[in-house]
């Protein structure tokens, strides 16, 4: 090529849908609440972070074809939260040949960062951006909200999971796979139909492996303080065998892998891997940082000194 420019492959722009509006955990409403959004000073109810990672999916099957859906990992930091009825645009930087990672980032109409992330296949596509910013946490000073968190503290429990095209994924996700299908950016016959599908089985589609992957989370018995209200700041999606199938058994097994803080938040990061059924073979990872906004602690000020 005659040119160092770079080329970057877009999607279109995109108005993704709010679905968690009635999202409950730990007894109270979530940051998607629009009400309780405004009372911890945001906009409104955001639409949840890996919403968006459905808009890169055709631009990295382009790239990699069948193959990311088996080796993939996408690794995003959120930047800035989308409320419904903005619009967003997934961009992926075009690849050299042969390489198995590239930069991709994804933007508001108006050019406001959604997130950053970096997409890989497999190890050999080496550091993905989470593992980086990973690297560069600093031990948190003090921690209120996650005092007794420790890293390498895992879950209470084995979670056995799986996600049928017509399951209630509970008070967490308060809809169903079908329904999420309905109103997903990008429509595949993959998500629902096994004849269509390269692997003769119908696939869980990236942004519900998140739904998938967090639909046991209560039972870990992680001892976070409540009521506090938490959001998604980081998160790492890697298929290691993939991809994984709508209507099979899975095993998760979690552990924290790092507790950080900022002058808002505690997070504590942590790592879910999900197993085949007999909790054998590794199928897929994720990588979750929960941060937890300080002020929405009522004890906060008081516990802090």
């Amino acid at each position: 090529m005659s040119f160092d420019t770079p080329i970057h492959l877009c999607g279109p722009l995109r108005e993704p849908l709010q679905m968690l509006a009635d999202q409950e955990y730990s007894g109270h409403s979530s940051i998607h609440d629009d009400s309780m959004a405004e009372k911890l000073g945001f906009q409104a109810g955001p639409i949840e972070g890996p919403t968006h990672f459905s808009q890169f999916t055709p631009l990295l099957e382009a790239i990699w074809g069948k193959e990311w859906y088996e080796r993939g990992c996408f690794s995003a930091h959120f930047q800035n939260m989308v409320v419904e009825g903005e619009s967003v645009r997934a961009f992926v930087e075009q690849p050299a040949p042969g390489a198995k990672k590239v930069r991709a980032w994804a933007e508001k109409a108006d050019g406001t960062p959604v997130l950053e992330a970096s997409a890989s296949l497999g190890p050999e596509g080496g550091e993905t951006l989470l593992e980086q910013r990973m690297a560069k946490l600093r031990p948190p000073e003090k921690l209120v909200i996650l005092s007794d968190l420790q890293v390498g503290m895992t879950g209470a429990e084995d979670e056995p999971v799986r996600m049928d095209a017509d399951q209630h994924m509970g008070n967490l996700y308060p809809f169903s796979l079908n329904q999420k299908l309905e109103r997903i950016t990008e429509r595949s016959p993959w998500y629902s139909d096994g004849a269509d599908s390269p692997w003769g089985r119908a696939i869980i589609p990236l942004e519900m492996v998140s739904v998938l992957a967090e639909y046991t989370s209560k039972t870990a018995r992680f001892p976070v303080k409540q009521p506090a209200v938490g959001l998604f700041a980081d998160q790492e999606i890697r298929m290691v065998d993939g991809p994984l199938f709508v209507g099979e058994d899975y095993l998760i097994r979690r552990e924290i892998v790092a507790l950080s803080e900022s002058k808002r938040t505690e997070s504590y990061w942590v790592r879910s891997r999900i197993y085949d059924a007999t909790g054998e073979h590794l199928k897929a990872e994720m990588l979750l940082n929960h941060a937890t906004l300080k002020h929405s602690y009522p004890h906060y000020d008081e516990e802090a000194q």
